[in-house]
């Protein structure tokens, strides 16, 4: 087989697929998070959005806040979100945990069951990927709602 035939063989028939991750520069050191409480300078955007959006925050081994990702954006009373979504950026960014935030709009903190099931399905994906869930936040313009801390039962 002469070098052309070879290369040719040896060639996908398929379009090749690279991933980059771009990294916005921090300008500061970031802090650890210890509790729900810390993150509300990081979601502060959230407080204020017309319709819900659903973002990741991505976190280090030492529990420090590398990046977000909006995952979704939606209507006044609800966001679609699907740990394919979910667990990609978190992956390439190299995460080693995630908290989960969403807000409503309504001004409501209390999680539908909708949001129970959401939490319970991610939870669930992020032990298969190897990225642990420490929270589900709900942002409300005067509150943030932990479901580790209401439901805990959720991240066993």
């Amino acid at each position: 087989m002469n070098t052309l035939a070879l290369t040719n063989h040896l060639t996908y028939k398929i379009p090749q697929i690279k991933l980059a991750l771009i990294k916005e520069p921090s300008a500061e050191p970031l802090p650890q998070i210890r509790t729900p409480a810390d993150f509300e300078d990081y979601l502060l955007p959230m407080k204020h959005l017309p319709e819900e959006h659903f973002v990741t925050l991505h976190l280090n081994v030492r529990l420090q806040v590398i990046g977000y990702h909006v995952v979704s954006q939606g209507t006044v009373s609800s966001s679609l979100v699907h740990p394919r979504e979910v667990y990609k950026a978190a992956l390439l960014s190299n995460a080693c945990s995630v908290v989960l935030a969403h807000n409503h709009p309504s001004g409501s903190p209390e999680p539908s069951c909708d949001d129970l099931e959401t939490t319970k399905q991610l939870v669930a994906a992020g032990k298969i990927m190897g990225v642990q869930v420490i929270d589900h936040l709900i942002v409300t313009d005067t509150a943030i709602y932990s479901l580790r801390e209401s439901h805990p039962q959720l991240f066993d």
